[in-house]
């Protein structure tokens, strides 16, 4: 039986299927405890110990950072792979975010030892929750349904409302309170999460309740047994890194960890077109796909300065006072989440008004025009850069229009960019491409690591140089990734059309 067929015609949740809506709440109190947190991180390391801080350069902090980022993505990949094959998306969604809440009650601990035994554990939960919560979503929809794209424009709000929920009351906390405060409050949220899912749960109609290709019983127990061997090895490392036995440079690690998660990258991509069993269909809507991932690591390469360097321009360099307040470093990030608040229904509705028209544009020609759109907005960074070169702190206004077009770049990539993977990927490997495709969020973020680490504090002048380099980077890949869509988006439709006929 088609799993899509008893809820294709829902439209209980805003013209939707009922299940988007557990997803949606679910994942919004998820990103309220990862946003939250993560807003904090970079300040907390680099903060001075008499600050409750851990005294970090700025260097060492934004490697950590881009370690941590890229890792949480990373392990969307075999987080894929064991809900596709052992466990199902929706346990996957579960015990990923019992592991995400424990990681951050450990980082509400005021321990330097601990707090890195936080991070690890958030890494592993969001590795099980996040891609599959996303493949989740596309499978309450039959592959030629038009709300689809207006589906994920949906869910994607709900992850801007927690980060804003997140921003703003562990960003206070941590900030005013204490930082660890901050990490406390990250570990309700997610408890509020797996609280709302696992009472709404049967919203879902069983999708994502099984494997889509269940493992033999032999397979099953080596599985395990890789999974058994893999935690008892990390934690050996890690007690080993802690207790001083084994030396630790974030920054060399960073660089290994970029080489590997891009050669990961491709040669799982290459093995599920090569070595899949692919159609030929098949075969060109994971070559479209191809062109979005490219897309979508340049995108995130620039949109992750905003917990990193961004955020210690917005301290060091940002006129933060308004009203007689200073406004607390963590709360500029809320301009993303607000504006995404603000203009996702209008953009929900012009997907459904473009995906009914004659002229609608493919994901490769939306990712290009979302990407330099971002691009756009560290021009604005280069003017804000040169002012503080010239001794004046910048005003407010330089990041909250940085943050604006980055808004709209995003909405014309990310969200697109999901529904892509849901599209355009084999039904088989619906899980595993979704985490592959989460591979380009480690990509992104590493990379947006290694130019974070050219911040300088105390060479103001070179500032503007980091944020063209980024600007470059970004709408120079657009123009190509824009040009080499126009060509992709007749594969787009012959891969829509093969699934329809299947349906």
């Amino acid at each position: 039986m088609n799993q899509t067929t008893s809820t294709s015609l829902d439209t209980s949740f805003l013209g939707h299927p009922k299940g988007l809506q557990t997803l949606f709440l679910t994942e919004m109190w998820e990103r309220m405890s990862y946003y939250g947190m993560r807003g904090l991180l970079v300040i907390f390391m680099t903060a001075a110990i008499t600050d409750g801080g851990m005294a970090m350069t700025t260097a060492t902090a934004t490697a950590i950072y881009g370690i941590y980022t890229a890792s949480v993505y990373f392990m969307g990949l075999p987080g894929g792979w064991l809900a596709d094959r052992l466990i199902g998306g929706q346990k996957a969604i579960w015990y990923g975010g019992i592991i995400i809440m424990l990681g951050h009650i450990v980082l509400a601990i005021p321990n330097d030892s601990t707090f890195f035994i936080g991070l690890i554990l958030v890494v592993l939960g969001t590795g099980l929750l996040k891609p599959n919560i996303g493949a989740v979503v596309g499978l309450l929809y039959k592959s030629n349904d038009e709300r689809r794209d207006s589906g994920y424009a949906i869910y994607y709000m709900g992850i801007n409302i927690g980060s804003l929920i997140g921003y703003t009351v562990c960003g206070y906390l941590g900030e005013e309170v204490g930082w660890h405060y901050g990490f406390g409050a990250a570990a309700v949220g997610m408890a509020f999460g797996l609280i709302y899912f696992q009472l709404t749960k049967e919203n879902l109609q069983g999708e994502g309740e099984l494997p889509t290709q269940q493992l033999s019983p032999k397979g099953i127990s080596y599985t395990y047994a890789v999974i058994a061997a893999f935690l008892v090895v990390l934690a050996s490392v890690t007690f080993a890194m802690i207790s001083g036995s084994l030396s630790f440079n974030a920054e060399e690690v960073r660089d290994y960890a970029q080489k590997a998660f891009m050669l990961i990258f491709f040669i799982s991509f290459a093995y599920i077109f090569f070595m899949g069993d692919l159609s030929n269909v098949e075969k060109k809507g994971m070559a479209a796909l191809f062109l979005v991932c490219i897309a979508s690591t340049c995108f995130w390469l620039g949109f992750e300065q905003a917990g990193s360097s961004l955020s210690l321009f917005t301290r060091d360099f940002t006129d933060r006072s308004m009203f007689g307040i200073e406004i607390p470093i963590t709360w500029f990030q809320n301009a993303n989440p607000f504006f995404i608040i603000l203009l996702t229904p209008l953009f929900a509705a012009f997907w459904i008004r473009l995906g009914q028209s004659w002229v609608t544009p493919g994901y490769g020609l939306k990712c290009a025009i979302g990407l330099m759109i971002m691009g756009s907005g560290f021009i604005v960074m280069v003017m804000a850069a040169k002012v503080a070169a010239n001794g004046t702190s910048a005003a407010a206004y330089f990041l909250i229009l940085t943050y604006f077009l980055h808004t709209v770049g995003e909405l014309w990539l990310s969200p697109i960019a999901l529904s892509a993977v849901s599209k355009l990927a084999p039904k088989r490997y619906i899980g595993q491409m979704m985490g592959v495709f989460v591979l380009t969020y480690s990509m992104g973020n590493i990379i947006a690591s290694q130019l974070a680490g050219g911040y300088d504090p105390n060479n103001v002048a070179d500032l503007p140089n980091l944020y063209q380099q980024i600007a470059i980077i970004a709408i120079g890949t657009g123009a190509v990734v824009l040009l080499i869509g126009m060509f992709s988006k007749g594969w787009e439709k012959e891969v829509v059309d093969s699934k329809a006929n299947e349906s």
